[in-house]
């Protein structure tokens, strides 16, 4: 059976913005393991009642399902255990303390500065849907949710220990990138996909290690489809 990996697109078919499913993406580059990608959008639910699931990433392979980012990056090492991920031990801590520092910290001030942007690059027949979920849940309209300035500055200062690591490694992880480096970077490949907001300056050293992550597995990052790529769709 061909390995599949269920990711979600916005208003082009081509472009995928998940951080979740950029993860996963990531991981399976980082094993050397292919998957069809297959488009799904946020009101496709019944598309993934096989998973007995309703988000993406979904992995499919052979007769294993395997859904929520981590896990697929945990099955991945327990399948595939060449060029681990996560590790054990403190490899494991470490990747579990950045996947709750990318869910909790980053992405809610990354979300404040983009979100507007993420609205408009979410394809048209899902944004009713995600306004009215995401409003919910911030108890407030997207519009008041949205304050790039808060947001720049919230990142600002949540960077600062990852600055401080990066001054003395190539990546999260070490000399090699692995799971805390995936499980940070799907964050910034979700701006990146949907915005065109500057989130770093060219100066910092989180700057420097996003290029790497970019060419990383062929360009895997660098060559992934934007809403500035796609004309008239982002304004």
């Amino acid at each position: 059976m061909t390995r599949v990996l269920y990711d979600l697109c916005g208003v082009d078919e081509d472009l995928r913005f998940s951080p979740f499913c950029w993860r996963a993406r990531y991981a399976l580059a980082h094993k050397g393991l292919e998957a069809e990608l297959r488009p799904w959008r946020f009101n496709d639910k019944e598309i993934l009642a096989f998973a007995d699931h309703d988000k993406v990433p979904v992995l499919v392979d052979g007769e294993a399902v395997v859904t929520d980012s981590y896990k697929i990056l945990q099955y991945l090492d327990r399948t595939y255990p060449k060029a681990p991920l996560i590790g054990e031990g403190l490899a494991a801590a470490r990747a579990r303390f950045f996947k709750h520092f990318a869910e909790r910290t980053l992405a809610p001030a990354m979300l404040r500065t983009i979100i507007m942007d993420l609205l408009n690059a979410i394809h048209p027949d899902d944004r009713g849907y995600f306004r009215e979920t995401r409003e919910k849940r911030f108890g407030r309209t997207l519009e008041e949710f949205h304050s790039p300035s808060r947001g720049l500055a919230q990142l600002d200062a949540a960077l600062e220990p990852l600055r401080g690591l990066l001054k003395e490694s190539e990546f999260i992880d070490g000399e090699s990138p692995a799971a805390a480096d995936y499980l940070v970077f799907g964050n910034f490949m979700w701006a990146r996909c949907v915005s065109s907001a500057d989130l770093v300056s060219n100066a910092d050293p989180v700057h420097a290690w996003l290029e790497r992550m970019l060419d990383l597995h062929g360009g895997l990052g660098r060559h992934a489809k934007r809403i500035t790529d796609i004309e008239g769709a982002y304004r």
